[in-house]
């Protein structure tokens, strides 16, 4: 590969074979500080939080492991978090310049995915794409650009609390999730969580994500990814359900790692797939 590619570890996926992809990770504080990294017993931090009643956040990488993760690559590019969600993004770019000033020829683009998880993988699936196919650095740009405008995201939450706690959504949105069986189904719009439905029970959860799949423009045969904290059989049924009525779809389906499982919560679903253009995207090139 040509490109070196860097994400944050909000992506879920830590390392691909021996692609040149690497992450640098978030942390997650309560007491202790969990990082985001291969290292991490998930299963601790998740029991540590279910009993945490003190405050709780997330960290960003900081300029210097942005910096650290580029070696001494001559070309590449950052795929991060959604800059509304985490300060990922500015570091990133910081650390670019930065290196670019250092490195005089040397190219460095980030990418504001203005979503998380499973997006996040997506886009770098096809920067490997374009390096394969041995487009240039800036054909390789414009190409992820337009790609990224075919691209939504979803959610499905059992529990927002620690979104509302760290003032990702109104406290009021959040304590309807999980009351009675009702969860929060929503979209990143314009790089932001944005609750739309909110069903009652699991089938209900699930016919309501295919039905937002289908309104933007899933066709059969295209990409969707799901990121599932402990919530195998809520991941499951959803692919059921979405092969049901789209027999070709390709899918791949994956575990929260932990930035993603603090948000999403025990019981939640992250989902990014290819569809119709996404008015909601604020990077979109036409």
């Amino acid at each position: 590969m040509r490109f070196r590619i860097v994400s944050d570890s909000s992506s879920n996926v830590l390392s691909i074979g021996d692609a040149n992809y690497t992450t640098v990770p978030l942390k997650i504080i309560t007491e202790h500080e969990y990082v985001d990294d291969a290292n991490l017993d998930l299963d601790a931090m998740m029991e540590d939080l279910r009993h945490h009643k003190k405050k709780s956040g997330s960290s960003c990488p900081n300029v210097g492991e942005w910096l650290d993760a580029f070696g001494d690559a001559d070309q590449v590019f950052c795929v991060t978090i959604s800059k509304h969600l985490s300060g990922s993004y500015g570091a990133s770019v910081q650390a670019a310049e930065t290196y670019m000033a250092e490195h005089p020829g040397r190219k460095v683009y980030c990418l504001d995915s203005l979503a998380v998880g499973p997006q996040m993988m997506m886009l770098v699936d096809k920067i490997r794409q374009c390096d394969a196919d041995g487009d240039d650095f800036e054909t390789t740009k414009a190409r992820v650009l337009e790609y990224q405008n075919q691209l939504h995201t979803l959610f499905c939450l059992e529990s927002m609390l620690n979104l509302a706690r760290n003032g990702r959504v109104n406290m009021a949105v959040a304590k309807l999730a999980g009351m009675l069986g009702i969860r929060v189904a929503g979209i990143a719009r314009g790089g932001q969580v944005t609750p739309v439905h909110k069903p009652r029970g699991a089938k209900k959860a699930t016919q309501t994500l295919v039905e937002m799949i289908q309104e933007r423009g899933f066709r059969d045969g295209n990409l969707l990814r799901v990121a599932h904290c402990y919530a195998q059989e809520a991941a499951d049924a959803l692919c059921e359900a979405v092969r049901a009525v789209f027999p070709n779809a390709r899918i791949v389906l994956e575990h929260t790692t932990a930035l993603c499982s603090f948000y999403a919560e025990a019981g939640g679903l992250i989902i990014g797939f290819e569809g119709e253009f996404n008015e909601g995207n604020d990077n979109r090139l036409f």
